[in-house]
């Protein structure tokens, strides 16, 4: 079964359900009635046979009452049952009042969602399940952006606080420059070296203030054509060259003559990009990175491999949100702003895609899948 289908089987399933409940509460109801109805004609009959066998006088207030009773039979009768009528509707209404309250409370409770469970009437058992449920997939969704806020707000601090320094070294060495005409040309190379190093660090924190607002403030949107993601690796691995010689990498393309496939493609070749470098920031000098890929039935598969310290589990879980980084070190290069992988899974979730990874015995491997006709497809990235 499709798994567009299983939605709207579930749905469908759910009304069908909803419905027989609703015409059973009414078989119920018409059942209780049609019981008052025989039970008031069931006493009144058994009432007359008893009283023609007993001997009444005048001076019994009873007998009295039930002379008029006698008399007024038929409006007697109409309204006993009149009276069960209001009863047992108030009885059947009731509840179903009842039970509305209590949702009612329940989805209060539910907008402002906390650690106490959601309790409902037995008869509701499968709503209270439900509702807690959404309640505990909210709270994980308030505890997720509760924690992304604190990362993004760490990292702002960290980023304001390292921009002072490359910028006071590249002062200090301009200064110097610019008060010192004496300077040896090989002092000066060195200093102006310094100074340029500084500036391009300065660069790279910069950018990364602009990649946190773009990813807050920006909507992405597709603009698809079709597209050879061969070809499209082939040129993001070649602007890659000066940075993989850089830490004695190579790159080993694994792909077949051609891959058409309907994207965006200057999203996904970012998406690739992020990859990439990812892969040349966490790669053991003098190994290989191995992008492979192919068509695996109705998706195109790929896999980007690289030799690199394994990462731990509990970090894997996490690679992929906001603002998480790898590499906690705020005096190393790597990582950024913790948003490329962020980024990556959501411009891939757009295409209808999924990206997972996995690491270990000193490898680390991300698989992307991009199904064909925008359907997704989802499982943990397999083993090479």
């Amino acid at each position: 079964m499709s798994k567009e289908r299983k939605p709207r089987l579930a749905q469908r399933l759910q009304t069908d359900r909803g419905l027989y409940r609703a015409l059973q509460r009414w078989g119920y109801y018409l059942l209780a009635l049609m019981a008052w109805v025989t039970v008031v004609l069931a006493v009144s009959a058994l009432g007359v046979l008893v009283c023609s066998r007993l001997t009444w006088y005048e001076t019994d207030p009873l007998y009295h009452l039930l002379l008029w009773v006698r008399d007024y039979y038929f409006f007697v009768c109409i309204a006993v049952v009149l009276l069960g009528w209001v009863v047992i509707s108030w009885h059947f209404i009731s509840r179903p009042v009842r039970q509305l309250d209590a949702l009612i409370g329940a989805s209060a409770q539910l907008t402002r969602p906390t650690e106490e469970p959601i309790r409902l009437p037995a008869s509701m058992k499968s709503v209270e399940d439900q509702l807690n449920l959404a309640r505990e997939e909210a709270l994980r969704a308030q505890r997720a952006a509760r924690e992304a806020e604190q990362r993004k707000n760490d990292l702002v601090v960290y980023l304001a606080h390292d921009l002072k320094t490359p910028l006071t070294s590249v002062i200090g060495y301009l200064t110097l420059l610019r008060d010192e005409p004496q300077l040896s040309p090989e002092l000066r190379a060195r200093y102006t070296g310094i100074a340029l190093d500084k500036a391009e660090r300065l660069e790279e924190l910069i950018n990364e203030f602009f990649e946190i607002t773009r990813f807050n403030l920006s909507h992405l949107e597709l603009e698809k054509q079709p597209v050879d993601l061969c070809r499209m690796l082939q040129q993001v691995v070649s602007e890659f060259a000066p940075m993989l010689g850089e830490r004695d990498l190579t790159c080993a393309l694994e792909l077949p003559p051609s891959l058409e496939y309907d994207c965006d493609p200057d999203k996904l070749a970012r998406v690739f990009d992020n990859l990439l470098r990812n892969a040349c920031h966490y790669s053991t000098p003098g190994s290989v990175v191995r992008i492979s890929g192919g068509e695996e039935g109705d998706s195109i598969v790929l896999r980007f491999l690289n030799s690199g310290r394994t990462i731990p589990p509990e970090k894997l879980a996490r690679i992929f949100d906001q603002f998480f980084r790898l590499d906690s070190s705020r005096a190393t290069r790597t990582g950024g702003a913790g948003l490329g992988l962020a980024i990556a899974k959501e411009i891939l979730t757009l295409h209808g895609g999924t990206i997972t990874a996995w690491s270990r015995e000193d490898q680390v491997c991300f698989q992307v899948t991009l199904p064909w006709g925008g359907r997704r497809e989802e499982g943990p990235a397999r083993e090479p």
